[in-house]
């Protein structure tokens, strides 16, 4: 028997969202805590905003059309 495990990774590796560089499994899927801590404190400051169509009406899903 060989000593030496071979194990495969589970996804391969993706570009930090932040800089770009190769993601790291411990802070997956950032490169580091310090880009991880950059995408937590925009989520924190509000800079991240998930948009609505102003267009949309907003009525009860029970009442009838």
């Amino acid at each position: 028997m060989n000593s030496d495990p071979k194990v495969t990774p589970l996804r391969p590796k993706r570009p930090c969202p932040e800089c770009g560089k190769p993601s790291a499994r411990d802070t997956f899927p950032f490169c580091s805590t310090r880009c991880k801590d950059i995408d937590l404190n925009r989520w924190l400051k509000g800079a991240y905003v998930i948009s609505a169509r102003d267009d949309e009406e907003e009525t009860d899903p029970d009442t009838p059309k």
